[in-house]
């Protein structure tokens, strides 16, 4: 029997990709039986606090509903009648459904799946797939379900044993009692049953989302290929790498280059613009701009300096000052000269600062010469 390659083996954990694409596509954790257990809890919360509101609104409906008078008979008017008597129970029934809309919120944030995805709406062909189907109800998510469904049976039927057992003599002299007191001991009575659903039911939503999690981790799952291939995609690979240095050497001119590599520091944005300056004690009489460029040439520079060895500092306020005030081949303006001159000591004493842990310094660019990225004076 021909074994399965290593490559075609899910044995790899979803990458952090894999979970964004497969989330946008509507493949989300989720857990019914969360969603069931928090709208339960809910309604029973609001059974124990607003349960006297609510009798209390059912029976002045119900008094409303058994008072007329002639003008109702003679004005017969069923619609508003039934509008009035609605209008009684509208509010701590509008609260209940309000509560439980909640519930279901909650349900999906608390497992980091809140959001509105328009591809889950799309047409799946795959879920018409009768292969697929019998394969979901076999598989091991098919085994799990069905666990599930045992474990509501088995602990919603012993709760509703117990209720019954507990609270048949009591359920049974309700008849021999005061309305009132009969209808406050059949709440209290509802009031214990729907916490004792709801608490089985949390008990199943423990373990569902554990569950949850284990089917949706399976389902992402990856071959060692396909990391690999997602890697190229993401990162980019070796060969697109090498294609994109080569395009930005030949942004540069073979004089530029040369430029480059005897230049004294490389100031940065620090990705969009890049300033090569050269300074050499008794030969220039001031720093000079031997390069300089934006987007890909700023990335060949940064390129052709990390090859030479040419120190690269971010200063991203000076890199843009000296880019759009000084001409390659000229030297940096009279006003710049401080904050050149302060970057240049840094690096004439880079070995030192490194060794003795100094970080480069600050600097303070004119605000005559303060520009941003498009090279509009700051203010």
């Amino acid at each position: 029997m021909a074994e399965t390659p290593d490559n075609d083996q899910k044995t790899e954990d979803p990458t952090p990709k894999r979970r964004k694409d497969a989330a946008e596509k509507g493949d989300v954790l989720q857990s019914r039986e969360l969603g069931t257990a928090l709208v339960i809890w809910a309604g029973a919360a609001w059974i124990v606090l607003a349960g006297p509101w609510i009798m209390e609104a059912l029976g002045e409906m119900l008094a409303a509903s058994l008072r007329f008078d002639h003008g109702d008979v003679r004005n017969f008017d069923p619609w508003s009648r039934f509008v009035e008597l609605i209008a009684i129970v509208l509010l701590p029934l509008g609260a209940l459904m309000g509560i439980a809309f909640l519930a279901t919120i909650v349900a999906p944030a608390l497992l980091g799946s809140l959001g509105f995805r328009a591809s889950a709406f799309g047409f799946k062909g795959e879920k018409l797939n009768p292969i697929s189907g019998i394969k979901r109800i076999f598989g091991i998510n098919g085994l799990i379900e069905l666990i599930k469904s045992l474990a509501k049976v088995i602990l919603l039927g012993w709760a509703g044993w117990w209720l019954i057992t507990s609270y048949a003599g009591q359920m049974v002299a309700l008849g021999s009692q005061d309305v009132r007191a009969a209808i406050g001991d059949l709440g209290g009575t509802f009031i214990i049953a729907v916490v004792v659903m709801a608490g089985m039911l949390a008990l199943i939503a423990l373990v569902d989302v554990p569950a949850q999690v284990f089917q949706r981790m399976q389902r992402l799952r990856m071959t060692k290929q396909e990391v690999k291939d997602e890697h190229k995609q993401t990162e980019g690979s070796p060969e697109l790498k090498a294609a994109i240095r080569r395009k930005q050497h030949e942004v540069l001119r073979g004089s530029a280059r040369k430029a480059v590599a005897e230049a004294t520091v490389v100031l940065t944005n620090p990705t969009h613009f890049a300033v090569a300056l050269r300074y050499r004690p008794g030969y220039d009489a001031a720093p000079v701009v031997v390069a300089r460029g934006r987007g890909a040439t700023a990335a060949a520079i940064r390129e052709l300096a990390g090859e030479s060895k040419i120190p690269v500092l971010s200063y991203p306020q000076l890199t843009r000052a000296i880019y759009y005030t000084v001409q390659t081949g000229h030297t940096v303006r009279e006003d710049l000269y401080i904050a050149v001159a302060t970057v240049l000591a840094f690096v004439f004493n880079l070995d030192a600062a490194m060794a003795q842990g100094i970080v480069q310094p600050d600097v303070d660019v004119p605000e005559n010469a303060r520009f941003d990225e498009n090279g509009r004076a700051q203010t």
